[in-house]
């Protein structure tokens, strides 16, 4: 173990990552915009984002395998911007998994310790210690041609892990499986990272997989990390419409900021007012953007039948609704445009072309600036 790699774990931080207003051009093109990010030692944090919005290229800058054009990147306190990538004591998990086809899984696992001298009993008991962890032991003499995929992503993370690096760094790794075994694999991922008490940083496009594994989450566009914070609090309170969209379905409402009231901020939309959260900085009287997501609205009738807890939104027209197992989806619009509702299976399905009330939760919606 290194001096420093020591100290951090004496002192009780262990993989700490921070990059500190990193920005990165290729050819000309600014790719990664003034960055600041740190991510705790010992959490999962992911980076979610489209293709082309970054993650990849911070990714690969915090494990050394890019040159950036100005900023700083740390690992325990201790400036790593200048280290080559074998000197700062990373994992790195690739989506082809990168193993070594004429190598028995032990042998995959053993190849980075073998490169650092680790030799006998201690190199066995290393490797021992790995299978168990990734549930490999009865695999551990198959080559990668007789291993399934989840299996083969099984012996690249217990390769990255054999080491003991501060920092996991999981470039989609699951990009490759059907979206069953990705589910499967990101709780057995989940698993083995908090056995192993080791920082991942994994990148994704994939909501889902941002959701299941992440403590917190940072969501990329176009170069910029927009929002960064605990998964749920994400999804329930973008400060974007790029986060709000890119994180699910959401509706939206063009509305006006009335004022602040009880913690709330009230917009009025249309001839309805709506306490909402998010946005205490607009001012009343300027316009906004509403966003509630499908599953915080309800449909009555009328108003007298719009439950307790929320608040009518719009009078809107059914277009469409169908069943869908768990959910009833239901389709909408009126003249500022459509609408998605999610309902509970039990209830009633509406019929095309029947007016309806739409209502939204109290305090659920989210106020954003206006969309221009």
């Amino acid at each position: 173990m290194s001096s420093t790699n020591a100290d951090a774990t004496a002192g009780g931080k262990r993989g700490e990552v921070n990059v500190d207003k990193v920005t990165c051009d290729f050819s000309g093109t600014r790719v990664l915009h003034e960055t600041d990010l740190t991510v705790k030692a010992g959490e999962f944090f992911t980076l979610l984002g489209p293709s082309g919005s970054g993650k990849t290229t911070l990714l690969r800058i915090i494990a050394g395998l890019i040159d950036f054009t100005s900023g700083r990147v740390s690992i325990d306190g201790s400036d790593v911007t200048r280290l080559p990538t074998q000197q700062r004591d990373i994992g790195f998990v690739f989506q082809n998994y990168a193993l070594f086809p004429h190598l028995t899984v032990s042998q995959n696992i053993a190849f980075g310790l073998k490169l650092r001298k680790v030799r006998g009993p201690a190199l066995a008991k290393r490797v021992d210690e790995i299978l168990e962890l990734t549930e490999l032991g009865n695999l551990r003499d198959r080559h990668p041609s007789q291993l399934s995929g989840g299996q083969q992503q099984r012996v690249a993370l217990g390769r990255a892990l054999a080491q003991r690096p501060r920092v996991l760094l999981l470039d989609e790794p699951l990009g490759a499986l059907d979206r069953r075994l990705r589910q499967d694999l990101g709780s057995e991922i989940r698993r083995i990272q908090q056995e192993s008490e080791t920082t991942a940083i994994y990148v994704t496009h994939d909501q889902e997989e941002a959701y299941i594994l992440s403590d917190r989450m940072g969501v990329m566009e176009a170069g910029f990390i927009r929002q960064v914070g605990a998964p749920r609090d994400v999804y329930s309170a973008p400060t974007s419409a790029f986060v709000a969209n890119f994180l699910g379905e959401t509706n939206t409402f063009p509305g006006e900021v009335r004022g602040q009231e009880a913690g709330a901020t009230v917009v009025r939309v249309g001839d309805y007012a709506i306490s909402a959260t998010g946005q205490p900085k607009l001012a009343a009287g300027e316009a906004c953007t509403l966003s509630a997501r499908p599953e915080q609205i309800r449909l009555s009738v009328d108003l007298a039948a719009v439950p307790a807890g929320f608040q009518a939104v719009a009078d809107v027209t059914v277009t469409e609704a169908r069943f869908f197992g768990q959910t009833i989806r239901v389709r909408l619009s009126d003249a500022n445009g459509s609408y998605l509702v999610d309902l509970d299976s039990s209830d009633s399905i509406p019929e095309a072309g029947s007016p309806a009330v739409m209502s939204i939760r109290s305090h659920s919606a989210v106020v954003l600036p206006a969309t221009r």
